[in-house]
């Protein structure tokens, strides 16, 4: 089963992402993270949907590829997590909720910390929609 503890994201992204989830709070959002570390076997389990399992396309990423996966020292040190925000203790999937739009201007304020900094799925430009997935990138 994927991780969800952020113990288990890269220590570059770990201070990103907590400053992050603090920013939501902030702004009286309750945000679910539902994903840090997975297996690179769960990983192929997702890349099979709408491919060779049913459903639709989730992930662009075969095991081992994905931020997801990444290890450093022989331990879970995941590049990305992804979240979900909940109203009233429902998950809001709908990212036309205005929810979403807090999300996004939260993100839009800049969350950098030396080198680095919080890349997101759901900005207008990406090249794989994907609403949920906040991952670390270089200021390169």
């Amino acid at each position: 089963m994927a991780s969800r503890n952020l113990a288990d994201i890269h220590p570059d992204l770990h201070p990103l992402a907590e400053e992050f989830l603090d920013k939501c709070r902030a702004a009286d959002l309750d945000i679910l993270v539902t994903c840090t570390y997975r297996s690179a076997q769960e990983q192929d389990r997702l890349y099979a949907k709408g491919r060779t399992e049913p459903g639709k396309i989730v992930t662009t990423d075969k095991g081992g590829h994905s931020d997801h996966n990444f290890m450093l020292n022989g331990k879970p040190a995941a590049k990305a997590f992804d979240i979900v925000p909940l109203v009233k203790g429902k998950p809001i999937r709908d990212t036309s909720h205005p929810t979403w739009q807090t999300i996004a201007h939260i993100w839009r304020s800049g969350i950098r910390n030396q080198s680095f900094y919080l890349d997101w799925y759901g900005k207008p430009n990406a090249t794989f929609h994907e609403f949920s997935h906040f991952c670390l990138k270089t200021d390169a």
